[in-house]
């Protein structure tokens, strides 16, 4: 805390008294600048006169400084005073604008020097003017802006020293809560989250996407042992069957054949099991969103004609009528291969739970912006209750009927890869997955 809070104060002590140094200069620079411009003018003016002129001018001049605070002599090239109110010439620099010097007054009772700022200039006729003011009411305005900026300077700085303190500890107890909350995360706990208040400023911001963060993490490390539950709780009775069938058929077989036999099976069990875990991990794929770099325009239509020629061979094999209506529609950006898997699972679902000899129905259309592919069958549908169960991995509305219930979940996470929705018809059984050619 006193490392941020004193390397706050210090910013702010520096930053304070250079402004205030910069203000000294400010005003004591003006003021020179001012009598610099009168000196000048005093010089081109006299300049232009004949001498008798110019000693009137000069004379007109102090005769007009009612204040007593101007300084005006011309002294011929030897150094004798011509006219004006200083006995004698002060050593000076003709080629600066000015100096300051220490005069001797002739026209001011009871004061036999002054200190002046003084400008010395040559005239025409060799003789040089020496035009000062007096620095008295000078000095008395930088005073008091030197007192000015001192009383102002002392708060700012004590100010500076308050807020740095209190900016530090706030920063500290900032820096102190992530640092908490990142050990408690290590430590397993990822429930835990940084509180932020009703009006947040950019660290309150800043630990609202923190939050959102370890949310989705949260919802990902929970996917993932989802997933590791779901393996094992879908894989304990089939490898428990599997070891009892193998138990079985060894202790069984009376020859070569039957051994083979159950060889054969043990295969085909195994194949399925390694079926399920490819599925999983496919959805874990997707739902980690990691094919999106892969994304191109896609055209529905040919997907969609392509699924329908695919699946119309085992249609006919199971004397199911399967209709394609498809329509033309706008290209929409994605994975072609995923899009045409989650069709040919959804025409796979529909003849598979559809009545036999049935019809199964495939639609793409396009209304404004929004494309919906529909693939419908002749079945009594998913009940409102189970809508959103179906698309949940390993979930089986009806278990005489073969499978893993994985089919939807991957159409839903493949969907959901594109920004699509999913939906259930309310009558019927028809399932949409609607999009928008927005995303193209």
């Amino acid at each position: 805390m006193w490392r941020w809070g004193g390397a706050i104060a210090a910013l702010l002590i520096a930053q304070s008294i250079i402004l205030a140094g910069l203000f000294w200069l400010l005003a004591t620079g003006s003021h020179q600048r001012t009598v610099e411009r009168g000196f000048a003018a005093d010089c081109r003016r006299l300049a232009a006169l004949s001498p008798p002129a110019r000693r009137h001018e000069l004379r007109a001049m102090l005769t007009r400084d009612i204040h007593r605070d101007r300084f005006l002599a011309l002294f011929a090239p030897g150094g004798a005073l011509i006219d004006g109110n200083v006995a004698r010439m002060p050593a000076g620099d003709m080629a600066s604008s000015s100096f300051v010097a220490t005069v001797r007054p002739t026209e001011l009772p009871g004061k036999d020097r002054d200190v002046a700022r003084l400008a010395i200039c040559a005239m025409p006729d060799r003789s040089r003017l020496l035009t000062g003011v007096d620095l008295d009411d000078a000095e008395e305005a930088l005073r008091v802006v030197e007192q000015s900026l001192l009383i102002g300077l002392i708060p700012g700085l004590l100010l500076a020293i308050g807020f740095g303190l209190f900016a530090g500890r706030r920063a500290a107890r900032q820096v102190d809560a992530v640092r908490v909350l990142t050990e408690q995360i290590v430590a397993g706990d990822l429930a835990q989250r940084l509180e932020i208040g009703g009006h947040p400023d950019s660290f309150g911001l800043l630990c609202a996407h923190i939050n959102l963060m370890l949310d989705r993490l949260q919802t990902l490390v929970a996917d993932v042992r989802g997933v590791g539950d779901d393996i094992a709780h879908q894989l304990r009775t089939p490898l428990t069957r599997l070891r009892a069938r193998l138990e079985r058929g060894l202790r069984d077989a009376s020859d070569a054949d039957a051994v083979e036999a159950t060889v054969d099976a043990a295969l085909a069990e195994i194949d399925q099991l390694l079926g399920i875990v490819a599925a999983l991990l496919r959805i874990r794929e997707l739902e980690d969103h990691a094919r999106r770099s892969r994304f191109a325009p896609v055209d529905l239509r040919q997907l969609a004609e392509d699924a329908c020629e695919l699946h119309r061979p085992t249609a006919e094999d199971r004397g199911i009528d399967l209709v394609c209506d498809i329509s033309p529609v706008a290209p929409v950006e994605g994975d072609a291969s995923l899009l045409i898997e989650a069709i040919s699972n959804l025409i796979d679902n529909a003849m598979k739970f559809g009545p036999p000899g049935g019809r199964v129905t495939v639609s793409l259309s396009q209304r404004g912006e929004t494309i919906a592919l529909m693939v419908a069958d002749e079945g009594r549908g998913v009940p409102a209750a189970e809508r959103s169960l179906v698309t949940q991995r390993f979930y089986r509305g009806r278990h005489d009927q073969e499978g893993a219930g994985l089919g939807l979940s991957l159409v839903k996470a493949i969907a959901d890869l594109h920004g699509f929705r999913v939906h259930f018809a309310e009558h019927g059984s028809a399932v949409l997955i609607v999009m928008s050619s927005k995303n193209y």
